[in-house]
């Protein structure tokens, strides 16, 4: 006896069917999607640690050594300093909402003010960030492989990407155990040429005090060389991103875990920063200490410095001490950027191309670009890549943090975070202009059509704009932006754990990941609702249908 088909079967339309790495969620991460809470299995601790892991970075040593080198001490140190004051304000309700939300920076950018297509410039912006550090990170590698090993530059730049594929390709599993199990190693190398320093020759720091740089800025204040130092310093708001694409497999808060809850999130969101500044600092001690030894270009690549530190403790181990130390670092920190990076092109690329290959093609993407930037020889450029990228960045964070600490609060924008394509407008102009804004004035203040002191003050001038202009846009356009239709789907009754069959794909997903489909005449899962090039958004003009079919709790 052969099954005949009804007539409702024969003429329902296929499913849809991911290609096979987007359709692995160990791998996939949920990467363009809601973290759903059944696959946040990790304890706060080790989501923290996790997301900590990836500040192990050694650009932070070239990055102070070259503030503090070009503008001497007190200045540089000032906006080292004043640098970390603003990352850290700013981080504190974005990984918040990214925790408690369970988004990535990229969703998180969608519903906070820039609309459905209006993120996909900031997508560009984060992924840029992650390209521009892979390719320092791995430049400092390859130092690592010359100096220790003899390899060339470029060869060794080659070694520094093809090294942390495994670990970026497998997701959040596999780079939670590796970072666990390299942290010791990493805060004992971290800790050593410090404690070297302390005890054969404390009077370093002092003299270190001091010092006026190798550029004739001399030893006292310069508001023009803090300016200028506090942008190169002020590059690195993008990382709350790194740490948000972690902190969002956060488990739920509740009454039993909110200390270590919060603690977590405080720790491993703006908290880097802290931890980063400090970094900032030693590497500019370092350099200081090794300037008369190694020679300035020398002196802004870790290595050389790190290795003159620990050669009195170490002696004849020291070089391979030091270049073990630069290689597990620059594992954790690019594991981190072609994870991170991944995330980002891959949103940008949905929302062009309605495509999702899967996150671990990008992966690809992200470190072939990194690797063409150290080929061509990006970390001679430091300090101007930085500098001016940090323009664009801090208008883009800016627009962001003034919407989640101004408009939401005063009922500007929805409370919640909306990122699905179902409920949001192509482009919200109150973050996105303001971004747009932030970041033109910047730039052309920068180049200094404003004269010296706003060209060296000019990511503090988009920061301004874009925290002004956020709540300014909201209320002269009264808000109506930010969502194309109400979001009937998710209410205060609503069990955020129960899942709905996505009529697209046949796959369950948590109902903050699913919303009402017009053309599905169904639940659509978010993903599906991205990749759909033919319903043309039908949904926000025929208004909210019901979901049709049973929920389905989850266990």
């Amino acid at each position: 006896m052969t099954d005949t088909l009804s007539s409702a079967e024969e003429s329902a339309p296929p499913k849809r069917r991911y290609a096979p790495l987007a359709a692995n969620e160990n791998r996939e991460d949920y990467s363009l999607r809601f973290a759903a809470h059944s696959f946040r299995k990790w304890s706060p601790f080790v989501v923290a640690t996790t997301a900590l892991g990836g500040i192990a970075y050694l650009a932070d040593f070239a990055i102070g050594a070259s503030i503090v080198l070009s503008y001497g001490f007190t200045s540089g140190v000032l906006a080292i300093l004043a640098a970390a004051v603003v990352i850290f304000v700013t981080g504190v309700p974005i990984a918040a909402a990214c925790a408690k939300s369970g988004v990535d920076m990229d969703l998180l950018t969608r519903g906070a003010g820039f609309g459905y297509f209006g993120s996909t410039l900031t997508s560009l912006v984060y992924a840029s960030f992650t390209v521009i550090f892979f390719s320092l990170e791995g430049s400092i590698m390859g130092q690592a492989f010359e100096l220790a090993l003899g390899i060339p530059l470029p060869v060794g730049y080659l070694l520094a990407t093809l090294i942390v594929l495994p670990f970026a390709l497998y997701g959040m599993g596999a780079v939670a155990k590796m970072q666990t199990w390299t942290q010791p190693l990493w805060i004992a190398g971290l800790v050593l040429p410090f404690v070297v320093v302390l005890v054969r020759e404390p009077g370093k720091f002092a003299e270190f005090t001091h010092f006026a740089g190798t550029e004739g800025a001399g030893a006292g204040f310069s508001a023009i060389g803090f300016g200028f130092g506090m942008g190169v310093a002020l590059s690195l708001i993008g990382q709350i991103g790194e740490q948000a694409d972690y902190l969002r497999f956060m488990p739920e808060k509740t009454a039993e875990n909110k200390r270590s809850w919060w603690a977590a999130v405080l720790a491993a969101g703006p908290g880097w920063v802290i931890l980063g500044a400090a970094k900032q600092i030693g590497g500019a001690l370092l350099a200081f200490l090794a300037l008369g030894v190694v020679g300035k270009t020398h002196a802004l690549e870790p290595i050389a410095p790190y290795l003159e530190a620990v050669k009195p403790a170490l002696g004849p181990v020291a070089l391979t001490f030091a270049a073990l130390f630069v290689v597990v670092s620059q594992i954790k920190i690019n594991t981190t950027n072609a994870y991170s990076g991944s995330l980002s092109f891959a949103n940008f690329f949905s929302r062009v191309l309605h495509k999702h290959p899967g996150r671990a093609w990008y992966v690809l993407v992200n470190c072939g670009i990194a690797l063409a930037l150290m080929e061509f020889g990006a970390f001679g450029f430091l300090n101007k890549i930085l500098g001016f990228y940090s323009n664009v960045a801090i208008a883009w964070i800016g627009a962001v943090c003034a919407d989640l600490v101004i408009a939401k609060p005063l009922g500007l924008s929805p409370r919640y975070i909306e990122f699905k394509r179902a409920y949001l407008h192509k482009i919200n102009p109150v973050g996105f202009g303001s971004m747009l804004v932030a970041s033109a004035v910047s730039i052309v203040a920068y180049f200094g059509a404003f004269g010296p002191f706003l060209a060296a003050f000019s990511p503090l001038l988009a920061l301004v704009i874009a925290v002004v202009l956020v709540p300014v846009l909201a209320v002269a356009t009264k808000g109506k932006y930010y969502l194309a239709r109400e979001n009937t789907v998710m209410t205060a009754e609503a069990d955020p754990r129960a899942t709905h069959t996505c009529s697209a794909c046949g796959d369950p997903y948590e109902l903050p990941d699913v919303a009402d489909c017009a053309k599905q005449d169904g639940p659509i899962c978010s993903l599906c609702c991205t990749l759909d090039n033919t319903c043309h958004d039908v949904c926000q003009s025929t208004g909210p249908v019901s979901l049709g079919l049973p929920t389905v709790r989850t266990p």
